[in-house]
């Protein structure tokens, strides 16, 4: 499909029989959450749309509404689509998704996680929040056309039951999976005549360097070696226990439970006492993190590639040109092995743009979204207006200065928000030209390659808990989280000795781990039988 056709009129009978194909199954195709549609109300060309959707707190800081970035407006002016976003708070959209779903009346679409809907998305379909998409996949040709090119894409946007959820935002390349991990001052690194550390040791040896040998160079001991309020994340995974659920042949574990996992608080313990990591780093936020790194203090941390590397290199460049942060590997314990943990999303990353059951023109509405799979669709969502944000050089897009030198002064991440939504989500898929050009600095290439190593076989799938388990199984997830945070924190600063790991673990089992364990080892066989 060449995108954008202005064709949405269903004539009544060829609805009717759509209808009766489902077996008079209202769910399927024409479910409402009040009453019973009529088929024969998806007659009218579609003109507008309801859509609600997260405002990114970046774009909220310029903009009140996706309706002012070029790519949406860009969309509305060739599709003559109208559409009226509605948007959560800043800081509620748990809340506000809550009160918004108890009500009779949707939005016509509604974008988020609906795995996170209580039940899951099994539940909002039979609820009647949502209509699933195969009934319409006819009318969606671009996405069908993806689907059957990838299954597994399929499989992640897929209920058990095997209900396509919604239009999912889709990540087409692994690299754009990976865009979080350690990172460390390298310029410190060379004053030092230090290497970038591979090992738990050789991170310990270097750390031990930066907190005696003033590698910033003011003659004070001001120096934080690691900052990492993500610690479990860069660093568990080398003692072959994440701080979460992960699965080895298809028996799923709990980290934090796991005898490894108690060497790893044992060496961050170590790092605590000897003054190797931040002091603060339990309650260091977003703004205290920023001021410690700008302010030349932190000597290695983790890091996104844009919002963290790009961004401070970009903030360091005029006022100190030696800064320079570059991404590490993954550690692990012996040199020359080869990481199984680190940060890697998934293609499919959870949040759907589902049609709702109270739109009242349910094709219509997915031919409008299912052309934003189109490469036109594609190419206006990921780069915007041609000839104002990007131009065509040699057949392939590439972003102006609108974008890449922003005449408002804007920073790079905020002219992307500004412009086009392939640096944001929505119902599309994720270009990766566009991600060759946000990401051009060595650093952080070289960091994408580094992180992109390890082997992940022993990764969790986007698996879904049982409508008849949600209840119990975000209950005992709740006590399990709250208990075992507390716990780290406290066998991180020495407030408990990890003399009392066992204890801990007998705790964690008392609030129902194994049977959590026995709930995802349930979701897992159910994902790879979708």
């Amino acid at each position: 499909m060449s995108g954008f056709a202005a064709v949405f009129i269903i004539p009544a009978l060829f609805a009717i029989a759509l209808a009766a194909c489902t077996g008079g199954e209202s769910t399927r195709s024409t479910g409402s959450t009040s009453e019973e549609q009529d088929s024969t109300e998806q007659t009218e060309p579609l003109t507008k749309i309801t859509y609600w959707v997260e405002l990114f707190p970046d774009a909220a800081a310029i903009m009140k509404s996706y309706g002012e970035v070029t790519a949406w407006k860009e969309i509305q002016a060739k599709t003559g689509v109208q559409i009226e976003f509605q948007h959560p708070a800043q800081g509620q959209l748990g809340e506000q998704f809550n009160l918004m779903v108890a009500s009779n009346k949707l939005p016509d679409v509604v974008e988020y996680g609906w795995n996170s809907y209580p039940g899951g998305a099994r539940k909002a379909i039979r609820d009647k929040k949502i209509i699933p998409l195969n009934d319409y996949l006819d009318n969606a040709p671009n996405l069908k056309k993806l689907l059957e090119d990838h299954p597994e894409w399929r499989k992640m946007m897929s209920t058990d039951d095997g209900d396509i959820i919604g239009f999912p935002f889709i990540r087409e390349d692994v690299t754009q999976q990976v865009f979080l991990g350690p990172a460390i001052r390298k310029d410190w690194l060379d004053k030092l005549n230090l290497a970038v550390p591979t090992t738990i040791d050789e991170w310990y040896t270097v750390l031990k360097a930066f907190k005696e040998q003033d590698p910033n160079g003011n003659g004070a001991a001001d120096e934080i070696p690691i900052l990492i309020p993500a610690g479990e994340l860069a660093f568990a995974g080398a003692f072959g226990t994440p701080n979460d659920f992960y699965q080895e042949n298809n028996t799923v574990k709990y980290g934090p439970i796991e005898p490894g996992f108690k060497e790893y608080l044992a060496t961050m313990n170590q790092w605590y006492k000897e003054g190797l990591l931040d002091k603060d780093f339990a309650t260091t936020d977003s703004k205290m993190k920023d001021a410690k790194i700008t302010g030349n203090q932190v000597g290695s941390t983790v890091l996104f590639l844009n919002g963290g590397i790009g961004k401070y290199m970009d903030l360091m460049a005029q006022s100190q040109p030696e800064f320079q942060i570059v991404g590490t590997p993954y550690p692990t314990l012996n040199p020359g092995a080869k990481p199984v943990f680190g940060y890697l999303d998934n293609s499919v990353t959870g949040i759907f743009a589902a049609v709702t059951g109270s739109n009242k023109n349910v094709v219509g509405t997915v031919k409008f979204l299912d052309d934003l799979y189109s490469e036109e669709g594609k190419l206006i969502m990921n780069f915007g207006k041609e000839g104002e944000t990007y131009t065509l050089v040699d057949g392939q897009p590439k972003y102006t200065d609108a974008v890449l030198k922003n005449p408002d002064g804007l920073p790079i991440s905020q002219a992307f928000r500004k412009h086009i939504m392939g640096a944001t989500s929505g119902p599309f898929v994720q270009d990766v030209r566009h991600t060759e050009q946000y990401t051009t600095k060595p650093e952080q290439k070289e960091a994408m390659e580094l992180w992109s190593a390890p082997a992940h076989e022993k990764r969790m799938p986007p698996v879904s808990i049982a409508v008849e388990d949600s209840s119990r199984y975000a209950s005992i997830m709740t006590d399990i989280n709250t208990y075992k945070d507390e716990m780290i924190l406290k066998f991180i600063i020495g407030a408990e000795p990890l003399d009392k790991f066992d204890e801990y673990v007998k705790a964690l089992k008392g609030l129902g781990i194994e049977e959590a364990l026995l709930i995802q080892q349930a979701g897992l066989e159910r994902y790879n039988n979708r």
